[in-house]
């Protein structure tokens, strides 16, 4: 009979478990791999895509299209619904790979003790009971128990967001994901799979919901107004038609023209398109968006939490400061490369710093190596910094290919400091508390120590003593001579400082949410200016359970939560966006993939940032650079005032187009229609396409971050008072007085009998007209809110001179060609219409800049107030647009 399986915590043989035992027990607990997540087929995904509510709304107008016998309309807005859905699950597209990456970070191949012998095994075959050996670089590939250690320093970065490397000794957890940095050790396997720290991590990122973008919402939000208008006047229309005497069929058909014809076509293309349009841009500024709907929600941010290694510093360790009982030297250098500035105390003080590299070179492994011009580093970062500082102070010394030590006493979390025996001397460093008392006192080093931790510095103490021959680390370390002390800093980005007063400029808040440790974590928030003296530093311990409290807690901005767990990130992103908050979270590790995907929007780091991270963000800046997220910020607020200016531009339109309706309606159904259903549809999709899609394309605006963030409505009261009170009644107004041109021209008085035939046509050949140089005028209008469209330049944006251009030509083709004129129910106008058509555009630009001016008055008087010379207030001109 097979062997009983060992209980979990149980010591082992040294033999391990037999072949027959681990291959049992990998039958009853399955292979170490994580469960893959459930992923949404992509033809569900796309079916998504084709019937949201928007495009449903158009699904349901194509279907009374064809009720109405309206069967090429009822084509052309399926080919509308297609288009738009495949390029939006073509932009859109990503699979849910986050916990396939965290399966990627598991190992291929392990080395395990089986029947006493040392073998490689594939990592999926790792079960509980299996004895596992370790080397420096080696991946953990199952959670672990140390039977022994020999100097083990343990990378957790990925996992607990702590940048440096934590040592581990017998009876320690190992966690699957970690590396070994240094030293060497055998462990025995304590869970496999989905039973590992790493798998729940893995759960917390794929059971983390996205929520709704506030975009979401707010398109939501204006297709069902929409919606709802287009059906209330549908159905106004239908009882108006049988009032008038029309067959109940008739009618019917009728309203339901009218109703598609208000149902906005091209709005959804537009809208994706100027999404498109603004992440191609961000690209171009280093940060790649994985949602399109992401690109508005960075300008809707009002609160973003940033991890701190590796996004608001360069996560590259470096020794700035040696202390000597002889004088301090400073160092400052960039990246791994020997060369910086040295200032010394003076020759002795210099001198005395390369004695304590020396010493300190002498106990690490650590290093920095140049591969392809490239310097690469190797090991612990504090130790590939000591490596550093001994090259740029010229000490001749190489840890690589060097005898191993004569002796060793390994670092011990108790002792807090190492040592190694090499030529006849003891080489220690550790931490201060670990290694000052051991030594001889030294005048000035309490006070340095004091001066260098109250600067945010990590130190190390370096001593060194005349080899004694003891064979245990406590005789062996006594009586030291403190050689000096290295001080360490991890570096903020640069540009990070001034990326935070933008983002406060821009009225978002920031706090810094770390794994770090709470005096790290606020060094760097003072340096690089997150922190102000009265924001507070709070551990990952001090946050309420309640997410209520949790939420007023930490809705500070410049607050610093440290040692922070990767369910407390989860939990902050959640409380902030309760209380109202449009939340970025940043983050490049492992654990930050949960609270990536809980946050309205995810911003992960493409070079240093895991697999996890980036699969779990929206936005991944490509350079790493904090300051990236300013400039998608001001894109992402660029692209909502775009929507506002296209919004501005197609119901402007729609105004016009109903006007007509309205007419005949209200004269009873003697005034004939001006504009027919299909010539609406040309207008909406033949030629206002393009020129909206244009708009959507404007680059930011002067200033766009030196006011709060975007958010609340689309069509807020600016766009509503633009299109119902100044451009749609304008446009409105000249196709009418186009249309009664014509008629007038022919002879018709009023009180006569309406012409029909070829009079009738071309009247509503020159309403058409009219409408199309409206809104040929209006795109140049809706550039602002509050500025002529010649301050800005009638060049400036190209696109839009491309996109006017071709609908002059589509409505050509539409007046000009007789069989597609006469599918529409036109022709061209005479020259009594063509006048009015010419004074369209500078009507409507006329009366755009005469409202305009009135708001820049009343803008004034708020400004200065009844005094002359009042301090300035906050104005409304041109926000959103």
């Amino acid at each position: 009979m097979p062997a009983a399986a060992a209980p979990v915590g149980a010591p082992l043989p040294p033999t391990g478990l037999t072949v027959e035992e681990a291959a049992r027990r990998l039958v009853a607990e399955g292979p170490n791999e994580l469960p893959p997540p459930r992923a949404v087929p992509a033809w569900r995904r796309l079916l998504g895509e084709l019937f949201n509510f928007f495009a449903g709304m158009l699904w349901v107008a194509s279907g009374l299209a064809v009720a109405a016998g309206l069967v090429a309309l009822a084509i052309a807005i399926v080919a509308v619904i297609v288009c738009n859905g495949l390029f939006a699950f073509a932009q859109e597209h990503r699979a849910e790979r986050a916990a396939a990456s965290l399966r990627r970070l598991l190992p291929q191949r392990c080395t395990v003790v089986r029947d006493g012998r040392h073998v490689d095994v594939d990592a999926t075959g790792l079960v509980v009971g299996d004895v596992v050996l370790l080397e420096p670089g080696d991946r953990v590939s199952a959670d672990l128990r140390v039977d022994e250690a020999h100097g083990v320093l343990v990378d957790t970065s990925l996992l607990t967001g702590e940048s440096a490397a934590a040592g581990a000794d017998v009876g320690d957890p190992l966690l699957a994901g970690t590396f070994l940095v240094e030293g060497a050790a055998t462990g025995t396997v304590t869970a496999t799979g989905a039973r590992t720290r790493l798998a729940a991590i893995a759960r917390l990122t794929t059971e983390a919901k996205r929520p709704r973008t506030p975009l979401h919402r707010e398109i939501q939000r204006v297709v069902r107004t929409l919606a709802a208008i287009a059906l209330t006047v549908g159905g106004v229309f239908f009882v108006f038609a049988l009032l008038l005497g029309e067959p109940a069929g008739d009618g019917f058909l009728f309203a339901i023209g009218v109703t598609v014809a208000l149902v906005p076509e091209s709005l959804l293309p537009t809208m994706t398109l100027s999404l498109a349009v603004g992440a191609q841009r961000m690209a171009e500024r280093q940060a790649l968006v994985r949602r399109l709907e992401s690109v508005e929600t960075l300008g809707s941010t009002t609160f973003i939490c940033s991890d701190k290694t590796g996004t608001l510093t360069r996560n590259q360790m470096q020794v700035v400061t040696v202390w000597t009982p002889v004088g301090e030297v400073g160092v400052e250098g960039e990246g791994y490369g020997p060369r910086a500035r040295v200032v010394a105390d003076g020759l002795d003080a210099r001198a005395a710093a390369e004695l304590v590299a020396q010493v300190a070179q002498g106990c690490s492994t650590g290093h920095a190596v140049q591969r392809d011009g490239e310097w690469t580093t190797q090991g612990d970062p504090m130790e590939v910094a000591i490596d550093v500082l001994a090259r740029r102070l010229g000490v001749d010394g190489d840890v690589v290919g060097r005898p191993a030590p004569e002796r060793q006493f390994p670092f011990d979390p108790r002792r807090r400091r190492m040592s190694v025996v090499r030529d006849g001397w003891l080489l220690v460093k550790g931490a201060p508390d670990g290694v000052l008392p051991r030594s001889a006192p030294v005048e000035g080093a309490s006070s340095a120590l004091d001066e260098l931790s109250a600067r945010g510095l990590r130190v190390l103490a370096v001593a060194r003593r005349a080899d004694t021959g003891a064979t245990t680390a406590d005789d062996a370390e006594r009586d030291l001579e403190l050689v000096g002390l290295l001080a360490f800093e991890d570096p903020p980005r640069v540009g990070a400082a001034h990326a935070l007063v933008a983002c406060r400029r821009a009225g978002i808040a920031v706090a810094m949410v770390t794994g770090d440790h709470p005096e790290t974590a606020r060094a760097i928030a003072d340096e690089v200016g997150l922190r102000r003296s009265h924001d507070p530093v709070l551990t990952g311990a001090e946050l309420p359970d309640d997410d209520q409290l949790l939420g007023a807690l930490i809705d500070h901005d410049g607050i610093v939560l440290s040692r922070v767990s990767p369910e407390d990130k989860l939990r902050i992103a959640r409380a902030l966006r309760r209380r109202g908050h449009v939340v970025a979270m940043t983050g490049d590790g492992v654990n930050d993939g949960p609270a990536l995907q809980e946050a309205d929007i995810g911003v992960a780091m493409g070079r240093s940032g895991t697999d996890v991270a980036r699969d779990a963000a929206d936005l991944v800046l490509l350079d790493d650079d904090f300051a990236t997220i300013v400039a998608a910020v001001e894109q992402g607020r660029a692209t909502f005032a775009n929507m506002r200016r296209f919004l501005t531009y197609h119901l402007t339109d729609n105004v016009a187009e109903l006007t007509p309706f309205l007419v005949w309606a209200l004269s009873g159904g003697r005034f004939p229609l001006a504009l027919g259903v299909l010539q609406v549809l040309a207008l909406d999709i033949g030629t206002d396409t393009l020129p909206a899609v244009a708009l959507g394309g404007e680059r930011p605006a002067p200033g766009v971050l030196d006011r709060p963030p975007t958010s609340g409505r689309l069509i807020n009261r600016t766009v509503a008072t633009r299109v119902f009170g100044v451009l749609g009644p304008t446009e409105a107004i000249m196709e009418m007085m186009a249309f009664l041109a014509v008629f007038l021209a022919a002879g018709w008085r009023p009180g006569d009998a309406f012409p029909e035939g070829d009079v009738l046509l071309g009247a509503s050949g020159a309403a058409f007209a009219a409408v199309v140089a409206g809104q040929l005028a209006n795109a140049f209008a809706c550039r602002s809110a509050s500025r002529w469209p010649g301050a800005l330049g009638w060049a400036s944006n190209r696109l839009l001179l491309w996109a006017v251009g071709f609908e002059v030509l589509v409505a050509a083709a539409f007046l000009g060609l007789p069989p597609v004129a006469g599918v529409l129910g036109q022709q061209a106008p005479p020259v009594a219409g063509w006048v009015v058509v010419a004074l369209a555009a500078p009507a409507l630009l006329l009366t755009d800049a005469a409202a305009k001016a009135a708001v820049r008055r009343r803008a004034r008087r708020r400004r200065h107030g009844p005094l002359h010379g009042a301090a300035p207030g906050p104005t409304s001109l041109g926000i959103g647009v």
